[in-house]
């Protein structure tokens, strides 16, 4: 038996078993006089299995009810059970609907604007492609390479939205088949971009990628999601998705080498997403590329921090001074107030 707020679904196998018992009857003896097996009048009974017609006339004979009458419950049951069903999944799908950012998910076009709860489950179901949204934390689903700040349900719920996007976006991009070879070696070319205006990079980055089988997504920032960039595999192709809101350059490009990082060491298609040590090893993958360790020990050996020394640097590096001031940051030899007008702002159209 199923129940729902408005529906009791009740099988058929409920009245057989009243049957029995008002006829004294055993479950085993009741199985031979149908010619069928213990197992299969137990699932009966207990509504496993459906009661077809020919089990109906069975019933007619053994019970002396007739066939149409057993017909007409299991039908009244099969209708009942999928509106007592649909009606729990709407149930639940609405409060998780109230967990996802449907306002700002609206607002960025990539759903209609609604009030109503229940159209907003189906406006999310169609969106995520799923026939009920608890469907979607399934990570076999999605198996997402990511680089946040934090997690918590509602980050990884804005994290799905914003992965999805990403997903429906890179299906109109066409790229070649992956080749893994190709970005290797391509990744200097791409650290070579770092000095260039968005204007001019974008288009030869999205084009470089595409041909190493990667489709480079620029979507617009979920707030709560703490996210910089994810990674994931869609049928043929890799997705690389990058939030675009106005961020550092350096943040920017942090963010493109850790998730090719991922795709690189292995990271992305895992059953159970990315690990910490898998996160540590795209970071430490950025860095390595973005400023080499030994030429940035070798740096700040000098113990020469002014702006003149960073843009020297920089210059000598072929990289943008805003990398350098983030990295000097982030590893304390400056404090987070200095030399930020030497950073560069990125506002990326998605």
């Amino acid at each position: 038996m199923v129940k729902s707020r408005s529906f009791i679904a009740t099988p058929p196998g409920a009245t057989i078993k009243e049957q029995l018992l008002d006829r004294g009857l055993s479950q085993k003896e009741f199985a031979v006089r149908m010619g069928m097996s213990e197992k299969h009048i137990s699932r009966l009974i207990n509504g496993e299995v459906q009661l077809t017609p020919d089990v109906a006339v069975r019933l007619e004979m053994v019970l002396g009810i007739p066939a149409k009458f057993w017909n007409r419950l299991e039908a009244t049951y099969r209708e009942k059970l999928v509106k007592a069903n649909a009606e729990n999944d709407m149930d639940a799908d609405k409060e998780l609907a109230k967990k996802l950012p449907y306002r700002e998910m609206s607002k960025n076009g990539w759903v209609p604007e609604t009030r109503d709860t229940t159209e907003k489950v189906i406006y999310l179901r169609k969106y995520f492609e799923v026939v009920n949204l608890e469907i979607i934390k399934n990570m076999q689903l999605s198996k997402i390479a990511c680089r946040r700040l934090a997690e918590t349900e509602k980050s990884n719920l804005a994290l799905l939205a914003w992965a999805q996007k990403a997903k429906l976006e890179a299906r109109t991009i066409e790229t070649s088949l992956i080749d893994l070879k190709t970005l290797k070696n391509s990744l200097l070319e791409i650290r070579s971009m770092t000095t260039m205006n968005p204007s001019e990079f974008c288009p030869k980055l999205i084009e470089l990628l595409s041909n190493c089988g990667i489709a480079l997504v620029f979507l617009p920032h979920i707030g709560g999601s703490f996210l910089h960039g994810a990674t994931f595999y869609d049928g043929n192709k890799i997705v690389v998705g990058l939030t675009v809101r106005g961020k550092d350059a350096d943040k920017f490009w942090f963010s493109l080498f850790h998730e090719l990082g991922h795709i690189l060491l292995g990271h992305i298609n895992q059953p159970n997403g990315t690990t910490e040590e898998d996160e540590d090893a795209a970071d430490s993958f950025a860095r390595e590329i973005l400023i080499p360790t030994e030429e940035f020990k070798a740096f700040t050996a000098q113990n020469d921090f002014s702006k003149e020394a960073i843009c020297a640097f920089a210059q000598e590096k072929h990289i943008l001074c805003g990398i350098v001031v983030g990295r000097l940051q982030k590893e304390g030899f400056i404090n987070y107030n200095r030399f930020n007008d030497l950073k560069t702002k990125y506002i990326l159209s998605a």
